[in-house]
């Protein structure tokens, strides 16, 4: 019997199966992914595997169509989101024989989807951490390469973590709080200051962000995810915000999503104390794991995540042209990438 593919129509039919999968993610849950097809005007395709009657996986793509050229995306550009991909049901119940057959027939099923509905000329999926089997997507004739993120393990408590933190770190730490800067809970107005701090930043930078950067965008999160699986975290000093993060919660994990704005002050690091506060928070909440989102293609950012002492994780970008010609025209001129904004987040 083979692995059909049905459309979703019911979010507490997707929900359920993004909890049951060690893939699923809070970017995969149905929520998220109608807002995101909102503000990044693509098309969402919530696709769901059938054996029979039993399913076995989800598969969210997003559509665009532009000057002819069509894409099918996990996830899409501009959602400052790096992974998101296929996510498994009871994937970790199954034998290993069983686990890549499903993942086979799947992902067969899925390529001809996106080639004979959708008849896309490029498509692009990045796997979720933990998804590390591969292979199918590059017998299907996929670009595959990898890429890292940094997760920290929490199970063994404040006091192991605090330890493992760097000594540079540990003492910017403590000047930190000794100069009076405090960490508070932040809420829509604290999302807002962060927002517009890396609006400013990448300005700073040379680059041009979108119109309004991520506002009616992070506004909308907002109100579907705060309080429960959304936390701000807000670093003052005299009174006035210096830093900050959101910080994402789901399931058993947890994760620096936004934020860090770089700041002024000589000498007094606002954002290591807030990192610290959140990775606490969230192991005092019983979370096991602190991830800090990453692609792991910038060094400059090691410098700030590796000293909280994590472990790189892999994950993966897959790529698949419709054809070797359309390959090569896309390498030649970059279309793809220069109208579709694949090269970045902002």
């Amino acid at each position: 019997m083979e692995i059909e593919l049905k459309i979703a129509k019911d979010e507490k039919e997707w929900d359920e199966l993004v909890n049951r999968s060690p893939h699923g993610y809070i970017f995969h849950t149905w929520r998220w992914l109608k807002i995101v097809e909102k503000h990044t005007n693509s098309r969402l395709y919530p696709l769901i595997g059938m054996k029979g009657n039993t399913p076995i996986g989800i598969y969210p793509l997003f559509y665009f169509k532009k000057k002819g050229v069509k894409l099918a995306l996990s996830p899409p550009p501009k959602s400052l989101l790096l992974y998101m991909g296929p996510a498994l049901v009871d994937f970790e119940k199954m034998k290993q024989s069983r686990r890549e057959s499903l993942l086979v027939e799947f992902q067969h099923a899925v390529d001809n989807f996106i080639a004979s509905d959708l008849r896309c000329n490029y498509v692009r999926i990045r796997t979720p951490p933990g998804f590390i089997d591969t292979r199918p997507l590059r017998w299907s004739g996929y670009d595959v390469e990898p890429l890292y993120t940094y997760m920290i393990d929490l199970s063994k408590g404040v006091e192991h973590l605090w330890r493992g933190l760097s000594r540079k770190l540990r003492v910017s730490i403590e000047r930190a709080k000794r100069e009076g800067v405090s960490v508070e809970s932040g809420d829509k107005e604290d999302l807002e200051f962060l927002r517009t701090s890396l609006y400013a930043r990448f300005e700073e930078q040379g680059l041009k962000p979108s119109k309004d950067y991520y506002k009616d965008y992070l506004s909308e999160l907002y109100d579907a995810f705060y309080p429960q699986n959304m936390k701000i975290f807000i670093a003052k000093y005299k009174g006035e915000r210096m830093g900050g993060l959101v910080v994402l919660c789901y399931k058993s994990w947890s994760a620096l999503w936004i934020g860090v704005p770089k700041t002024n002050l000589r000498g007094i690091y606002p954002n290591d104390l807030a990192q610290w506060e959140a990775i606490r928070w969230a192991c005092s909440h019983g979370l096991r794991v602190y991830e800090e989102i990453d692609a792991g293609d910038d060094p400059r950012l090691r410098h700030f995540k590796a000293k909280f002492n994590p472990e790189p994780a892999i994950w993966f970008s897959a790529v698949k042209y419709s054809s070797p010609l359309f390959k090569v025209l896309e390498k030649a001129t970059r279309f793809i990438y220069d109208k579709f904004g694949l090269g970045g987040l902002i």
